[in-house]
């Protein structure tokens, strides 16, 4: 594998490791669920500790994996488009047009891996059930829908991360452009890239938020395929009546109709700590691990061992 797959890898599942936390608050509040749920007060605080991570198992995976084929797809487009580049980790004078073009590719390419990643972290955020796991809601999803379900919101998903994508890498370049100084130290070089990348990482999710909620909404109406069961007074068990599943467009309107346009952007502030925290992370280890990787591929240098002689 080449040193930006595995730098990517790494970058990215630290990062989940890191924002999880703030992510299961942000897509909660999405789904509109932010108030307690009937049962929830008797949780125990190690409970509720654990749903904080809950559902990071699956992007800890599928993350790590999305960030290695996300940065590798990205290099490749660049270098693409502009032959004459030789380290597209540093893209020195090349269009910002480009930037975000590659950007964009890189996050549809990496669309293959985040959907059924992105479906089950929701699922699993949202179930109230403290035994549920990344593992059981997959397992649910494939009973229910089928493989393919698991790419349910796929094609929201992937107009999201194209969208996003490109922005995440234009305003990461650019943002290195305009604080970049003669002489730059190490210490400012490192503080550069960790503003940087927290900068970038609110730009993307300011530029996608609206698409995410919708996406979280779509994918969070799939949790009444298993409707909770009532009796009648013979004791016949009912199944209780679901509402119908909407699409993008419906949920869109439904949502702008209900809650007018400040719900597309609820929980945008929880979320933009949230992206600067990790991707400050994300790019500042991504970095450093490009370097390290170059360095020990780059050849020893030759010494010649000359013996004189009296």
């Amino acid at each position: 594998m080449s040193p930006d797959f595995w730098a990517g890898y790494i970058s990215g599942a630290l990062g989940i490791i890191i924002g999880n936390p703030l992510d299961v608050i942000k897509v909660r509040l999405q789904a509109g669920r932010s108030r307690e749920v009937p049962g929830q007060s008797q949780l125990s605080r190690v409970e509720r500790a654990r749903s904080l991570v809950r559902g990071a198992a699956a992007p800890i995976l599928g993350y790590g994996a999305l960030n290695a084929l996300l940065f590798v797809a990205y290099n490749r487009s660049l270098k693409v488009m502009d032959s004459s580049l030789v380290d597209p980790t540093n893209p020195d004078g090349v269009p910002l047009y480009k930037i975000w073009i590659a950007g964009a590719a890189g996050g549809l390419a990496s669309w293959s891996i985040s959907s059924p990643t992105e479906f089950i972290k929701c699922r699993a955020q949202l179930d109230s059930r403290p035994e549920v796991s990344s593992w059981t809601v997959a397992k649910d999803i494939c009973r229910t829908r089928g493989l393919q379900g698991l790419y349910y919101g796929g094609a929201i998903t992937s107009a999201r991360d194209s969208i996003g994508y490109g922005f995440y890498f234009w305003s990461y370049e650019l943002c290195k452009r305009l604080m970049t100084v003669e002489n730059e130290s190490a210490h400012q070089s490192a503080v550069k890239i960790l503003l940087c990348g927290g900068i970038a990482g609110i730009v993307t999710w300011g530029s996608v938020f609206p698409l995410d909620m919708i996406k979280t909404r779509l994918q969070a109406q799939t949790m009444q395929e298993r409707p909770p069961l009532s009796a009648n007074a013979e004791g016949q068990v009912l199944l209780r009546a679901c509402r119908p599943t909407l699409n993008s467009m419906q949920l869109a309107r439904e949502v702008y109709r209900a809650e007018g346009v400040g719900a597309f952007y609820r929980g945008l502030g929880i979320c933009s700590i949230r992206a600067f925290i990790v991707n400050a992370v994300q790019w500042a280890a991504y970095e450093w691990l490009m370097k390290a990787f170059s360095a020990a591929s780059a050849p020893a240098p030759v010494t010649n061992h000359l013996r004189v002689e009296g």
